[in-house]
């Protein structure tokens, strides 16, 4: 029960910095609320690590893939910052949904996991769901939507890297040197896009990186208690807060194809999680 409670807390956590972070889009360049939300994850997460959880800061055994998972997730950010600025918080959340099914059809590659027919058909029929949401043909796709589908391809990577450090590296470490690679990087850009802030954007700013840490510290303390693909059906429930976010503060609700398009998503990757639970029971 803890590990659900402190899933599904992640899950509201989070989509508050992603309504920040669109909020702010209207003053502030994409780039500069990315260096935002890593700047202050870092600098709330280190004293965090110092004082709590200090002799898990142990340099780690693989450090080129934690710079391979630490630019992934900085593209992933970048490009779903970038989506939400431009279209609403549900239907670019609905597309990268897809990251899922990344995972599925990437990990006979890089994992060495085999996928069966059941998991591979779940994997199209969520690539299908992707296609109603965007419906190419009957409405011009924009760069936003793409963005948004990159934002799933490249969280899908990521999760993948995830799987190949969680036997090597301690998760708290991952996540201080995922912070620690994304500042480092996204601060070469800000000399040639950074607005001065006023007062209230500074705070919005370090918002973003307190729900940020906040949200996958939630993550964290739930995947002590329970596998991941057993909580990974819960992570569905950050459509459901941010649909309200999207609501409440831009007026935004999801039309009938973002339904039908998320209702497919969900269901493929809800059986590709409870298939992967099948496959590791009989092995």
């Amino acid at each position: 029960m803890k590990a659900i409670i402190f899933n599904l807390l992640a899950w509201v956590m989070l989509p508050i910095m992603d309504g920040l972070a669109k909020y702010l889009s209207s003053d502030l360049p994409v780039l500069q609320i990315t260096w935002a939300r890593y700047f202050f994850t870092v600098a709330f997460t280190l004293p965090v690590m110092f004082f709590f959880f200090k002799k898990n800061l142990v340099w780690t055994d693989k450090p080129k893939l934690q710079l391979i998972r630490g630019l992934i997730l900085l593209t992933a950010n970048v490009c779903f910052f970038y989506s939400i600025s431009i279209i609403s918080l549900a239907k670019a959340l609905t597309l990268a949904f897809i990251a899922p099914l990344i995972v599925t059809a990437f990990s006979p590659i890089f994992l060495g996991e085999k996928v069966g027919f059941r998991r591979w058909s779940a994997v199209i029929i969520g690539f299908i769901g992707s296609m109603v949401v965007i419906r190419p043909g009957y409405v011009e796709i924009n760069l936003a939507s793409l963005a948004a589908l990159g934002t799933g391809v490249m969280y899908g990577f990521y999760l993948i890297i995830t799987r190949k450090l969680s036997s090597s590296d301690n998760p708290l470490l991952t996540l201080l040197l995922t912070g620690v690679v994304g500042a480092i990087i996204i601060s070469f850009f800000m000399p040639f896009v950074w607005i001065k802030p006023n007062l209230n954007q500074w705070s919005m700013m370090a918002a973003i990186g307190i729900f940020a840490c906040i949200g996958h510290l939630f993550i964290i303390l739930s995947l002590k208690y329970a596998d991941a693909s057993k909580l990974a059906p819960f992570s569905y429930f950050e459509i459901v807060t941010n649909i309200i976010i999207g609501y409440y503060f831009f007026s935004d609700f999801p039309d009938k194809w973002t339904f039908s398009g998320l209702f497919i998503i969900i269901l493929s990757g809800v059986y590709i999680s409870r298939r992967e639970n099948i496959v590791k029971k009989l092995k």
